[in-house]
């Protein structure tokens, strides 16, 4: 008996929900579509449940009515005789998928879409109701993403509104999946990058893996943590807003917040105030997917990455005026380690001090990276008047010992302190292997662990001379003094010289023509002011010549804005590229293209050489043209929330980064200091 009731159930099922396939000739399909009517009979002037249905094959999944970061969500337009209408489709509770750091809000078992349609009264017993509706979806594992289409038909009849109790049994199954609209409203609250929603919610009610889900598009940051309290009578989700919107929230914001793995809330919340106090339950899904290394192997990173800085060319010139300073020390072991232990600290507090500016301003909601300063025009034009006056000093132009930087004080403790700093300040530009890990993985670390991590990274760059110093056997290697040093001193003008030009080139970059003039207008000043402290620094004129340098740099400083390039492809690149944006990548590698992705700045060095030695050359366009190659140019030379939100999510803290995306597979992350014979390999391979 219990056969046969299977049995009429299964033919109850057949007659009255039949789905009408998609047809999609020569489509390879991995989320299966389909339509379904609760009854194929319904009464004139009814209302009759369709259900749209998706059946994911095992590793693929599709996409809510927000995708997330990525995706595409369900499109429906529908063919309908007049007089019929249809309803906005209701979505059943999705989930939550991370991948490479990007939030998707998808689905990944069976599910249905429901939607209500209308019918018109009067019409007569028996006549045919044609539904039809062309439907477009996006198909995705975690390497690839195929859109899929067809177009999905089922004809109703008019009739009694009977429906089969096993239709009917399936399709109070997929209402029980529809978020239920909670019958007042939730409040929210924006205080500077951190949005608050309070919900409504018993204060006696189970709470379990809580999470919200955003429906209106363009406020949230998908990708950051969620944190959820309780208050009383209220669920408070607290979460970071997106640093690319252009405005406001709107009055109204609208999501889903899901409590259990299936069970939903539509929410429409309006700004008031939110209660405070009460205790987190639970935390929503992270950044990133990939864990962290343990804290020893990061702190070995973060040396190791420091030390590596000292070869690379960003800290050279300073490097070698800290050179000639241990030279003039000779062998006074006393003296060699005081200016050992002054030089590393203030190597050590500029890295610190850095990396907490870096912290501060990003747990403010800044999307921001490391070497974040060198964005600002008004520190490149300090530098820039800095390195000048170095330069200046050495080349003998005039003598101040008090410049702390190559002059007779450069053996002194604040020489050698100001030297660290410097040396620090300047190398930021720069990361390399093992900096990056240690720097990427700060972002996600506690402050106490990542200050801890920018310690260690100083005392990596410090580490040659700590040796020096506190190694009586490695300095008699040093060139002994002699008339050699200021023949050294001198050539040392040359490298400096080079890097007041570059910065110079930099403050262009960032600010135009206008803020360029206005640089070496302000350098210039500064020069003479230097020249006029050195002939009469004995009298009070000396100090009344620095203030003035000070009120002129000042003033300059002011007056510099941002200048707006042309985000429009360089014609002279060697290498045919395109901006970098999310979308873009997403798109492209929705179509099947493999895809190559660097991030460059115009005041990173190592970026510059490897542009030139390895991207901008002939043989690497061709070798990408060859194997149809899309290649995506982030520039982060100027702030870019999107460029350092991405590279947050790829565990990186700062540029160069190098990604290469094969067809249909996950991301390769390719060495820092790129060569021509490893992009060729991971190219063909």
């Amino acid at each position: 008996m219990r056969g046969f009731a299977l049995l009429l159930i299964w033919a109850a099922l057949l007659v009255s929900s039949v789905q009408a396939r998609a047809q999609m000739p020569g489509m390879e399909i991995h989320v299966h579509a389909g339509l379904a009517a609760e009854t194929l009979r319904p009464k004139a002037g009814s209302t009759v449940t369709l259900a749209i249905t998706m059946r994911p094959d095992a590793g693929w999944h599709g996409y809510w009515i927000n995708p997330g970061d990525a995706g595409e969500g369900l499109m429906l337009d529908w063919k309908l005789r007049s007089g019929v209408t249809v309803g906005a489709p209701r979505f059943p509770v999705p989930e939550t998928l991370i991948i490479s750091g990007f939030m998707n809000y998808v689905y990944e078992r069976p599910h249905a879409v429901l939607v209500d349609l209308t019918l018109p009264a009067g019409l007569t017993l028996g006549a045919k109701i044609p539904v039809s509706v062309d439907a477009n979806w996006l198909a995705c594992t975690d390497r690839v993403c195929v859109p899929q289409q067809g177009t999905l038909r089922l004809d109703l009849s008019i009739g009694d509104g009977t429906t089969a109790s096993a239709s009917r049994a399936r399709f109070d199954t997929w209402r029980a999946d529809l978020p239920v609209p909670l019958d007042r409203e939730a409040r929210y609250k924006v205080d500077g990058k951190q949005i608050t929603i309070a919900i409504p919610y018993a204060a006696n009610a189970t709470v379990e893996d809580a999470y919200f889900f955003p429906l209106t598009s363009g406020v949230f940051n998908y990708a950051a943590p969620q944190n959820v309290r309780r208050s009383g009578d209220w669920l408070i989700v607290e979460t970071q807003l997106s640093a690319s919107r252009k405005s406001a929230p709107t009055a109204l914001v609208e999501g889903l917040f899901r409590n259990g793995r299936e069970q939903g809330l539509a929410i429409k919340a309006r700004p008031g105030s939110v209660p405070s106090g009460g205790a987190y339950l639970s935390s929503g899904p992270a950044q990133g997917d990939t864990p962290l290394p343990a804290l020893g192997w990061l702190l070995m990173a973060a040396f190791a990455g420091g030390l590596i800085l000292n070869v690379l060319p960003c800290v050279f010139p300073i490097l070698g005026l800290k050179a000639l300073a241990l030279s003039k020390i000779g062998g006074d072991e006393r003296a060699a380690r005081i200016d050992a232990l002054a030089y590393t600290a203030g190597v050590v507090v500029s890295c610190v001090a850095l990396g907490a500016a870096l912290l501060a301003l990003r747990a403010g909601g800044e999307e921001i990276g490391w070497a974040f300063q060198l964005q600002e025009p008004v520190v490149i034009l300090f530098l820039l008047m800095l390195m000048a006056g170095i330069t200046a000093n050495l080349a003998g132009l005039f003598e101040i010992g008090g410049f702390g930087i190559g002059g007779r004080a450069s053996n002194g403790a604040a020489g050698s302190f100001m030297t660290g700093v410097l040396a620090a300040f300047v190398a930021t530009p720069c990361t390399g292997p093992f900096m990056a890990a240690a720097l990427g993985a700060s972002l996600l670390l506690p402050v106490p662990q990542a200050i801890l991590l920018f310690l260690t990274l100083g005392i990596g760059l410090a580490w040659p001379f700590l040796l020096l110093a506190f190694v009586p056997a490695l300095r008699p290697r040093l060139p002994k003094p002699g008339a050699w040093m200021e023949i050294f001193r001198k050539t040392m003008a040359v490298p400096m010289g080079l890097t007041a030009m570059a910065l110079a080139w930099l403050l262009w970059r960032l600010s135009g023509q206008a803020g360029l003039i206005l640089g070496l207008s302000a350098v210039s000043a500064f020069l003479l002011l230097l020249g006029l402290y050195a002939r009469l620094r004995a009298g009070g004129a000396g100090v009344a010549a620095i203030a003035i340098g000070a009120t002129l740099t000042v003033l300059a400083a002011s007056q510099l804005r941002p200048y707006d390039r042309t985000a429009a492809t360089d014609t002279r690149a060697v290498l045919p590229s395109e901006a970098f944006s999310i979308q873009r990548l997403a798109s492209l590698r929705a179509a099947g293209k493999p895809v190559f992705v660097y991030f460059t700045a115009d005041w990173c060095v190592s970026c510059k050489i490897i542009e030139a030695a390895v991207l901008e050359r002939a043989e690497t366009a061709q070798l990408f043209q060859a194997h149809d190659v899309a290649v995506l140019r982030g520039d982060f030379t100027k702030r870019d929330v999107e460029i350092a939100r991405f590279l947050s999510l790829q565990g990186a803290a700062g540029v160069p980064l190098y990604l290469y995306y094969p067809k249909g597979a996950d991301a390769v992350t390719l060495p820092q200091l790129l060569t021509a014979a490893t992009l060729t390999e991971t190219v063909i391979r």
